[in-house]
């Protein structure tokens, strides 16, 4: 097979199909030596089940036979020939280069392998694209409705828009192209990625984070995860009229941030918690001196008074990582008014909890849990993992004293990210943490696509921290701690 044929077949999408039953075998004579274990086969395309198929677009790349195989030449001219002149930060140079060796490449050939000024403008972009960017990658990151970008194989990759998970009909070339994109990306940050050190997590410049594994442990091929970096960072109000929280929760985190209420938001992966974490960020008034710690910096604070530190991978020899724990032991240092956890997964729980025991009022972080009893849990067991001999009923009630609401997100059928319960701690009792909840979304039925339908509504307890609110000047009305009947279908969301 031709390789242009090869290209052009990989990026055009399989259909999904009924699988055939497998062929009938004559067992083998009985003197016969045992056959050897096959080797392991990566899924075809028609065992895939795509969730939503993904329409053709312009960002969707479809090459013809003789474009396919004019990139496949130039690209090869292009390595053996004016790897000289390739340098990446004179983009508009390498794409002059690219329009020249193009023309030259359609000059002398027959007229039925001629080609429009739009195929090669196209061409020169996507080769653009292969030469200093992430290939095909590129289009999904320029397209504003794509939040994540998950790579399976080389010709299986996909994407989630507006909530959907969706195949695209993009594909790289070969493994071998996947492989030099991976080497492009975690180069920048001066990590490696081989059979030694097979996973890796790494940031695009624009912030997006990147997750890495490739074999031994990827079984079919490397696997790449990004996660695009948001932004434009959401208002309260766009939260509320997109149905991810109703105007009294917003009200009610909105006087819980402003009074220094202590608040984890707790959630899955992808359910919206650091989004909402960046909302939550804004209602901190701007002459705070706020100071956040993270893993990946995800966190755009609008105020000045911000410090954003980052933590460090170890470097090639093995040496030099610097942990969250590490940035929230030092932040103590840097006389923060504020201190915002990206995400608490380990050790660093404990120095959070101290923190917010300890003066640092008004402190946020996230966490990963199921519901707000879950947060509780995992808390303890995230400070057990410090390796403190506290008991258990100790810990508790450290948490009990440190933290005042978690608000859980979840990412409902559909697609949509919605916070789902507000929950209060209201102290210990009997040696656990007390709860009561303030808000929640009761979900309905699905709607006819197949989203999740529901309200906010109060459950009809009232905060535990009203004298707080008051003592600060902020008063909430009864009225928004008051169950609301089920609204009628044209409210549901």
């Amino acid at each position: 097979m031709k390789l242009s044929e090869r290209f052009d077949r990989r990026y055009q999408q399989a259909p999904t199909a009924t699988i055939p039953p497998p062929p009938v075998i004559a067992p083998p004579p009985e003197d016969a030596a045992p056959p050897e274990p096959a080797p392991v086969a990566p899924p075809t395309a028609p065992e895939v089940e795509v969730l939503i198929q993904a329409q053709p677009s312009e960002q969707m790349i479809n090459l013809s036979p003789a474009l396919a195989g004019a990139k496949a030449e130039i690209h090869a001219q292009l390595l053996s020939h004016h790897t000289a002149q390739i340098d990446i930060n004179n983009r508009a140079g390498i794409r002059r280069l690219l329009l020249q060796l193009t023309e030259e490449h359609f000059r002398n050939k027959p007229p039925a392998a001629i080609v429009t000024a739009t195929d090669k403008d196209r061409l020169v972009e996507i080769l653009f694209d292969e030469v200093i960017g992430l290939g095909p990658l590129e289009s999904l990151l320029r397209d504003p409705d794509v939040s994540e970008v998950m790579v399976n194989r080389p010709e299986q990759i996909f994407v989630e828009r507006k909530g959907k998970i969706e195949l695209t009909t993009l594909a790289f070339e070969d493994e071998r192209s996947l492989r030099r994109v991976i080497d492009r990306i975690v180069s920048t940050i001066g990590r490696r990625v081989d059979e030694s050190e097979p996973m890796c997590d790494a940031r695009l410049k624009d912030g997006s984070r990147v997750n890495v594994v490739i074999p031994p442990v990827a079984i079919y091929g490397p696997c790449l995860t990004i996660r695009k970096f948001m932004r434009e960072v959401l208002s309260p109000e766009q939260i509320v009229s997109s149905g991810g929280a109703s105007k009294a929760i917003m009200d009610y985190l909105d006087a819980a941030v402003k009074t220094r209420l202590n608040i984890i938001v707790s959630g899955g992966t992808g359910s919206g918690k650091t989004t909402l974490l960046n909302v939550l960020s804004g209602f901190i008034p701007a002459v705070e001196r706020i100071v956040t710690c993270e893993d990946a910096a995800e966190l755009r604070l609008r105020q000045v008074h911000v410090i954003s530190l980052e933590t460090k991978p170890q470097n090639v020899e093995g040496r030099g990582a610097i942990s969250i724990r590490d940035l929230v032991r030092n932040c103590l240092r840097m006389r923060p008014d504020r201190i915002i956890v990206g995400e608490c997964r380990g050790a660093e729980a404990l120095d959070m909890l101290q923190a917010m025991n300890t003066g640092h009022d008004g402190s946020m972080s996230t966490l990963h849990a199921n519901n707000p009893r879950d947060a509780v849990n995992r808390l303890e067991t995230l400070v057990l993992l410090a390796g403190t001999e506290l008991p258990s009923r100790a810990i508790r009630t450290q948490i009990s004293s440190a933290v005042n609401v978690i608000v859980q997100t979840e990412r409902l059928r559909g697609g949509s990210r919605k916070v789902v319960s507000v929950a209060e701690v209201t102290g210990s009792k009997d040696g656990e943490v007390a709860l009561q909840e303030l808000f929640a979304f009761r979900q309905i039925g699905i709607s006819g696509d197949g989203r999740a339908v529901g309200y906010h509504t109060a459950t009809g307890v009232r905060s535990a921290y009203l004298h707080h609110f008051h003592a600060d000047g902020v008063e909430l009305p009864d009225e928004m701690f008051v169950p609301a009947a089920q609204p009628p279908a044209d409210e549901l969301y």
